[in-house]
């Protein structure tokens, strides 16, 4: 099963211990089409300058059970971390793109009052490049992506293909390097790694070594 997360910014600074008591106090609950629905956060530790814990909540799916559509609650119980790292604020959330997109809205939400003071994180093209050119043997796939060839949005390398120097540095007059699939040279872990700081673990290990790998190996890409 391939772990997933996406590193968000806080726009604004927020000391760690008020943002443990801003959400270890929150608890919602409201009725969806006669559905009891809730979402809050549970198992919340402030450990140094971080804060872990689960954002729990319900979303309501559309079932057939005997031939009659029913609205069901499906409980979700996503990890998140924040951290202090050189001068900012993080929001990890281990969650697919879209649901880590929706999650960070609504946190931003109980910490801001507005949904959009926690942005995506950035890892610059030259990272990734410099990534990739560190140990080329070690690179699976590359996306490239803002292409200015007519009618193409993004071009990619496979395998054999990344071998061929002569084709990257071609890809490269082209465009940006959006995502890679490596495998990390002091874990072995197979991980993408997107410019918009989404990861994907390909390697079967747990969340919380999947979690001590962001914090130790990932964390440290980001632009600030």
């Amino acid at each position: 099963m391939v772990l997933s997360a996406k590193i968000f910014k806080l726009s604004e600074y927020i000391p760690i211990d008020i943002i443990y008591d801003k959400i270890s106090g929150y608890r919602v609950k409201e009725d969806y089409e006669g559905i009891e629905v809730q979402e809050y956060f549970e198992d919340i530790n402030v450990i140094g300058g971080m804060v872990k814990g689960f954002y729990i909540y319900d979303e309501v799916r559309v079932f057939n059970v005997g031939g009659e559509l029913r609205n069901i609650p499906i409980r979700r119980e996503v990890p998140i971390i924040f951290i202090e790292y050189r001068g900012g604020e993080y929001l990890i959330i281990f969650e697919k793109k879209p649901r880590a997109n929706k999650i960070a809205i609504k946190i931003s939400e109980i910490l801001f009052i507005r949904g959009d003071m926690i942005i995506e994180a950035f890892i610059t093209h030259e990272t990734l490049k410099s990534l990739h050119e560190s140990a080329p043997e070690a690179t699976k796939v590359i996306y490239f992506d803002n292409v200015d060839l007519p009618n193409i949005n993004k071009l990619a390398l496979y395998g054999d293909s990344l071998a061929d120097t002569s084709l990257y540095n071609e890809y490269l007059k082209h465009g940006l390097i959006w995502y890679v699939v490596f495998q990390h040279r002091d874990t072995g872990y197979v991980v993408g790694i997107t410019r918009n700081a989404i990861i994907a673990m390909f390697t079967n290990i747990t969340l919380d070594d999947f979690q001590d790998f962001i914090l130790r190996h990932v964390l440290p890409l980001i632009s600030s």
